[in-house]
């Protein structure tokens, strides 16, 4: 399985572009539907177009859900989600091999737009199912060529005005664990193979648009100018005194430059800000700090404790690991917050790299994150 998607959406420098509804995300689900079919799961699809592989019926009796989602960020590495879609198929497998014949069902998701590279918001997927994006705010979301969701979808052979909260998809879940490569080091540092998540940190995403006045390079003069390049300069300086005042993570990561042209004053400049911290109060600080910029907020997500039982219940059968909180947001954490209970198993990251091409995991700790979500999924199926 490792294999037939290495090559999906791999760019020279080994990073990854697998932006929900490209041509390489049309892959990656026909890859999931494939894989689901040779097991004999039945395969549904929700309003917001996340895969859903059934070993039994969910809708009889609610079921256990496992996997993660197959699109990356520009330049992503090759673990961040696609590891936890392929261990959960392996851990299904590795069930089966044992005999095991679960009382309740079994169901691997893949969700869509987790990293939200392509529209801006992450983990749209669910976030749409569970009703924390709106429909009309989805559909009108733009892409870098201007190009809307709703278009997308249409092209893929979707209809966009089925988007909205499903609710039939939610009442199937009874409990969702999710495995994912860490993105960080606290399991190199503790010396694990795998471990559970606590808590993922508050976070959000913010756009904020510098305007100035576009004029020519060469006839331009300095003192003249209304250039909104310097105030993004200004806008990143603060940005990062805001941060290490509030004890946060802020990063400016994405810009658009209009009109972009080498020889002309830019008119105006858009830059996203991403904000991430333990508590609440810190990320607020940050934006508190930068309210003269205005930030106009595309996503929030406070913070998220996962179900206590549930994390006792997948590391009592992994034999006791790590507790470990991220900053990183996941499918899981929307889920969390809608109600559903849900935990995470992590598995070792040796760079600590993630969205980037040095990202990895060794193949030691994959098959250890397989056994553990075989052994957590065996203790909630029974």
């Amino acid at each position: 399985m490792w294999s037939d998607l290495l090559p999906v959406g791999r760019a020279g420098d080994g990073g990854y572009r697998r932006f929900a509804w490209s041509a390489e995300d049309q892959v990656l689900r026909e890859w999931f539907a494939g894989e689901a079919s040779v097991r004999g799961l039945d395969l549904v699809t929700d309003r917001a177009g996340n895969q859903w592989a059934w070993w039994g019926a969910p809708d009889a009796t609610p079921g256990v859900v496992t996997g993660s989602h197959l699109d990356s960020v520009p330049g992503g590495g090759a673990f961040d989600g696609p590891l936890g879609v392929i261990s959960a198929f392996a851990a299904l497998d590795l069930l089966r091999e044992r005999g095991i014949q679960p009382a309740r069902p079994l169901g691997i998701a893949n969700f869509v737009d987790e990293e939200g590279a392509r529209f801006g918001v992450a983990c749209a997927g669910s976030r749409l199912i569970t009703g924390a994006l709106d429909a009309d705010r989805a559909r009108g979301l733009r892409d870098a060529d201007g190009g809307t969701l709703a278009d997308a979808l249409s092209r893929a052979g979707r209809d966009p005005s089925a988007l909205g909260r499903d609710d039939e998809a939610l009442r199937r879940i009874a409990s969702f664990v999710e495995l994912h490569v860490e993105q960080g080091r606290g399991l190199v540092h503790t010396g694990d193979a795998v471990g559970v998540g606590r808590m993922i940190w508050p976070h959000g995403r913010w756009r904020v648009e510098l305007r100035g006045e576009a004029n020519h390079a060469g006839t331009t003069p300095l003192a003249d100018r209304r250039d909104p390049m310097l105030d993004l300069a200004g806008l990143l300086r603060r940005v990062r005194v805001a941060a290490v005042q509030a004890g946060a993570l802020a990063t400016v990561g994405k810009l658009q430059v209009d009109p972009n042209g080498v020889n002309a004053i830019p008119s105006r400049v858009t830059a996203w800000l991403d904000v991430r911290a333990e508590s609440e109060s810190a990320v607020h600080g940050v934006l508190a700090a930068l309210a003269d910029y205005a930030p106009d907020q595309d996503s929030w997500t406070p913070v998220t404790m996962f179900d206590a039982d549930l994390a006792d219940t997948v590391a009592d059968a992994l034999g006791g690991s790590p507790r470990l909180s991220t900053g990183a947001g996941h499918d899981a954490g929307i889920l969390a917050a809608a109600g559903i209970p849900t935990a995470m198993i992590f598995v070792r990251n040796p760079s600590g790299i993630s969205h980037a091409p040095a990202e990895d995991a060794e193949e030691a700790d994959c098959l250890a994150g397989v056994d553990a979500l075989a052994a957590a999924l065996e203790r909630l199926l029974a």
